[in-house]
């Protein structure tokens, strides 16, 4: 039998798994549902259009499911989802999408979300991930499985953080940063491997070899097109998949396929249809 505290307020159009706990003072929005064994601790607001899978946890004053902080959203229907098993901890924002950044902003499982980090419309979360106090997210970033993002960080938005990335404390990331790296400064630059994440997720050690010497051919020799340099790791390592990785990230920010390289396209779009409109 679903938990719900008498203060709590709930939309009727709202949906509660039975085996869900809503504590004192939350309130639930409408076209809002929460799965099994979920947890809302005191004076958790979902606000609406949000779909959270079952085992969440959510600590007082998160918002979840807020309308976006952009200026382009008008109160159109756009959603947010969370897949199973997040842990989203005091004061974390995480906003819903926007109608011209794709309607959605989603969260994967098993993330743990510290207190005060937000987490801005449209951005697509993996899994495994952990975001602490106080990291910023702006709208359209994307960060992949068992990335880590440190504390008081900010993403300008567009950008990527790969598989199993690293952002230190305090970074300003305005590039994106490619599987396994670890990013750190203002501006952030590529200053290592996450070898310690790495080895915790279980790869062997001619994965570790391998990320090893893309660090030190990509980001510390100089001289030499990173093509080029790609092609050579590729050879040595012809069966390593977290070189390929990186190989597909770095191809990718070269074509303009994801990153920064979207913002300049949203904006060359918006421009050639004001020309078009006159």
């Amino acid at each position: 039998m679903t938990k719900i505290h008498p203060t709590a307020i709930i939309d009727p159009s709202a949906e509660i798994a039975k085996s869900a706990t809503i504590g004192p003072y939350c309130t639930i929005g409408p076209r809002v549902h929460i799965g099994e064994d979920c947890v809302l601790r005191s004076h958790c607001h979902i606000t609406s259009l949000t779909r959270i899978g079952r085992g969440n946890e959510i600590h007082p004053f998160a918002l979840v499911g807020g309308d976006p902080q952009d200026l382009k959203f008008h109160g159109e229907p756009t959603w947010l989802e969370m897949g199973d098993f997040n842990m989203i901890r005091e004061h974390a924002t995480i906003h819903r999408g926007t109608g011209n950044g794709g309607g959605i902003t989603r969260i994967g499982s098993h993330n743990l979300v510290m207190g005060n980090v937000h987490i801005a419309h449209d951005c697509i979360i993996g899994s495994h991930c952990i975001f602490a106090n106080n990291a910023m997210l702006a709208g359209h970033v994307h960060v992949d499985d068992y990335a880590n993002i440190g504390g008081g960080a900010g993403l300008h938005h567009f950008v990527k953080v790969g598989y199993c990335g690293f952002v230190g404390g305090m970074a300003r990331v305005s590039k994106d940063v490619p599987p396994f790296m670890l990013a750190e400064g203002s501006p952030a630059a590529i200053r290592g491997f996450n070898h310690v994440a790495m080895s915790r997720i279980g790869m062997d050690e001619m994965e570790l070899e391998a990320v090893k010497e893309a660090y030190k051919k990509i980001y510390r020799l100089r001289g030499g097109a990173g093509v080029t340099k790609i092609a050579s790791l590729l050879r040595d390592f012809p069966t390593s998949k977290a070189l390929r990785r990186i190989a597909e990230s770095i191809r990718a920010i070269n074509e303009g396929l994801n990153g920064r390289s979207l913002e300049v396209k949203r904006t060359d779009d918006k421009r050639a249809v004001r020309v078009v409109r006159g």
